[in-house]
C-alpha cells in the first residue's frame, strides 16, 4: 500500500510526464506536496522504486519512469494530485469526522469461544517511521477483557525501539481508537500526517515529545501540531 503522500507524489510525476514528457524538478515536486524540504522528495521516491512504482534513469538528470499506478487511482488518472483518498490514517484536524468504518462481524466460532474479531491494519514501527497505517489485511481474534470499549485495531510490530517495554518485532499490538493521550501512555502518532509510529506519548513545555524504549533510539520533539494521536495501546499478542 502507498501512503497518501506517495499516492499524491506518484500522480504529480505521472500527470506531468503525460502532460510535457519532462519529469518535474524536486522544487516542483516540493512544492507541490507542500512539503519543507526536498529530503521528504528523496525519501517519497526511493519509496516509489523499492515499490516498484517507478524508476530513475541511469545517466540522465531529472530522469524518472513511471513504471505502474495503483489499482485504486488508476481510473481517475485525470483527477487532481490530491483527488484519491490516503492509505494512512489521516488526522481530523479541520475536518468533519467521517462515520465510523464498520468492523467485521465477530464468526459464530468466535461467538462460542468467547474472543473478539478485530481488525489487523498493517504495521507499525517501533524503530524510525515507516510508512505504517493500511487497509485491513485481515482480522485476529482477542480475549473481550484485553478490550476496553470503544473501537480497536491490530497492527503488526516492525522495529526494536520499544523492547524495554516488552514491545518486540513481530509482536502484534492492539490499539483502541482515540485522538487523545495521557502522558506516559503508548500511542500511535502519526507524524506530519505521512508517517506512523509506535512511542511512548510526552509533553515538553507546549511541544510533543515521542520517547522510545530503549536507549539506543533518542526522544524526538515535535510541535503540537505534528503530531495527531491515531490510537492508545491496551493489549499484545505474541507467537512463539
Amino acid at each position: 500500500m502507498l501512503t497518501r503522500k506517495q499516492h499524491e507524489l506518484l500522480l504529480f510525476i505521472h500527470e506531468r510526464l503525460k502532460e510535457t514528457g519532462i519529469p518535474p524538478s524536486f522544487d516542483e515536486m516540493k512544492e507541490a506536496l507542500d512539503l519543507a524540504s526536498k529530503s521528504g522528495i528523496h525519501r517519497l521516491i526511493t519509496a516509489l522504486e523499492e515499490r516498484g512504482f517507478i524508476r530513475r534513469l541511469p545517466n540522465r538528470a531529472r530522469a524518472l519512469e513511471v513504471l505502474r499506478l495503483p489499482d485504486s487511482i488508476a481510473p481517475g488518472l485525470n483527477s487532481g494530485a490530491r483527488g484519491f483518498s490516503p492509505s494512512v490514517i489521516e488526522g481530523s484536524l479541520g475536518k468533519t469526522p467521517a462515520p465510523a468504518a464498520s468492523k467485521p462481524a465477530a464468526s459464530n466460532d468466535d461467538a462460542l469461544s468467547g474472543v473478539v474479531s478485530v481488525p489487523v491494519m498493517g504495521r507499525i514501527a517501533a524503530g524510525v517511521p515507516i510508512d505504517a497505517i493500511q487497509h485491513q489485511t485481515h482480522s485476529i481474534a482477542v480475549p473481550p477483557d484485553m478490550l476496553t470499549g470503544g473501537d480497536h485495531y491490530a497492527l503488526e510490530v516492525k522495529g526494536d525501539s520499544m523492547i524495554d517495554a516488552g514491545i518486540f518485532d513481530g509482536d502484534t499490538v492492539i490499539i483502541r481508537e482515540t485522538q487523545t493521550a495521557n502522558p506516559g501512555e503508548i500511542v500511535v502518532a502519526l507524524v506530519d500526517q505521512e508517517e506512523a509510529t509506535l512511542k511512548r506519548f510526552r509533553r515538553k513545555g507546549a511541544s510533543i515529545a515521542l520517547e522510545a524504549a530503549n536507549p539506543a533510539y533518542e526522544t524526538r520533539i515535535f510541535g503540537p501540531d505534528r503530531v495527531k494521536v491515531q490510537g492508545r495501546l491496551v493489549g499484545l499478542m505474541r507467537r512463539y
